[in-house]
């Protein structure tokens, strides 16, 4: 089956074009903090981050004197990094650009990292091969990606019964599982760490979570923008029943871990 990637990108711009995703993935930011510590980030090195979104781990990057920069698709979420970088005083690059076609040259940086960014590039193959061509030889590649049996996967299953993804297309959370990321950079990358981590989603309440969603997680937000008044009430009870199935809390409150793979690996010569 051939896949038109292209079109399918055109449809996710559009999706986290809509909405206002950096109300949520500035909550994730200690995702970011955590990666770049992973991969050991140093002073004055040349530090990418993909799929940046509103910067997360390019500004943590920033945050320990490294030469960052950020490349994502959507230009709204990179003015929103733009102003975060400002307000911190940092001096983060961000750039518009594909996961699957960086508008970098060859081993340009010495760590490449993503957290929950370009596991949700269509074309897998060709955004792993991408992160290994814009890495220096022995330079680190950190990613931060969802798993399959998490909460957000969990999640994304949901929306999937309500918005089936393309034909031909893998699942993001793919990226979440060892098995696939060997399969992805084969003998090119040496994974030095592949460590399972929780998130907690902390919310006021069930409904509050998917009330956050929906206003502001893009592709959700556009999706509940098509649905009828009665779909719509009967899509906010089932991701409402997400962060239910998940809860650790016993006040009212969502205090709900959801799993991620941590992967840190070293591009082979």
């Amino acid at each position: 089956m051939s896949v038109d990637f292209e079109a399918i990108k055109k449809n996710q711009r559009a999706g986290w074009e809509t909405g206002d995703y950096p109300r949520v993935g500035n909550t994730l930011q200690i995702i970011a903090e955590l990666l770049v510590e992973a991969v050991d980030i140093h002073a004055g090195e040349r530090v990418l981050d993909v799929a940046c979104g509103q910067g997360n781990a390019a500004i943590a990057a920033a945050r320990r004197f490294a030469e960052a920069t950020g490349v994502d698709y959507a230009a709204n979420l990179l003015a929103q990094g733009r102003e975060r970088a400002a307000a911190e005083h940092l001096p983060v690059t961000f750039e518009e650009g594909d996961a699957e076609k960086l508008p970098f040259d060859d081993e340009s940086f010495d760590a490449v990292v993503s957290t929950v960014g370009v596991m949700f590039a269509p074309d897998h193959q060709r955004a792993a091969d991408e992160l290994v061509r814009v890495t220096v030889p022995g330079g680190r590649i950190g990613l931060a990606c969802w798993t399959p049996g998490g909460m957000v996967g969990q999640m994304f299953k949901t929306v999937s019964g309500w918005a089936p993804p393309p034909a031909g297309v893998r699942p993001p959370t793919l990226w979440g599982t060892p098995e696939h990321l060997r399969e992805l950079f084969g003998d090119r990358v040496e994974w030095t760490g592949l460590n399972r981590r929780d998130y907690v989603f902390r919310y006021r309440s069930p409904e509050h979570y998917s009330e956050w969603f929906r206003r502001f997680y893009g592709p959700i937000t556009r999706l509940s923008g098509s649905l009828s008044e009665a779909d719509l009430d009967r899509f906010a009870d089932d991701l409402a029943g997400v962060a239910r199935q998940y809860n650790r809390a016993d006040d009212g409150t969502v205090v709900a871990p959801s799993e991620y793979l941590e992967a840190v690996g070293v591009r082979r010569a």
